[in-house]
């Protein structure tokens, strides 16, 4: 599980990499929408997300949905949609969003301790 939500983060944020900075670093956005069209919409997409760190406080509300109530697609949208607010300028509320909600992943993978005692640590045998 943990080696999945590794992959998938790195596929995501090299991805989001190639569209920070290969198409928004680079001003290849149109900034005069007039006429409308899909990279209009894209452009408008973008900027509200980045507005008032919002992609990072949709990964906080997530994230901390998923850790406090144990629910893991919570816990697995706000672990992504923090990776993306890492990469796309929200990374104060976004970074706390993807620990949450790692966290959250972590202990629902966590091994239990059996009653015959072969799941538990040396120490506590």
């Amino acid at each position: 599980m943990l080696r999945r939500a590794f992959l998938g983060a790195g596929l995501l944020c090299l991805a989001l990499m190639a569209l920070r900075f290969g198409v928004i670093e680079n001003d290849l956005l149109p900034r005069d929408c007039g006429s409308g069209g899909l990279s209009c919409g894209l452009t408008w997409l973008l900027t509200q997300s980045f507005h008032a760190q919002r992609l990072g406080i949709f990964a906080l509300a997530f994230g901390a949905l998923g850790f406090l109530a144990g629910w893991r697609l919570c816990a697995w949208i706000g672990w992504f949609a923090g990776v993306a607010g890492l990469v796309l300028y929200s990374a104060d509320y976004a970074s706390v969003g993807a620990l949450l909600g790692l966290f959250a992943l972590l202990r629902t993978y966590a091994p239990v301790a059996r009653k015959d005692g072969q799941g538990q640590c040396k120490a506590d045998q």
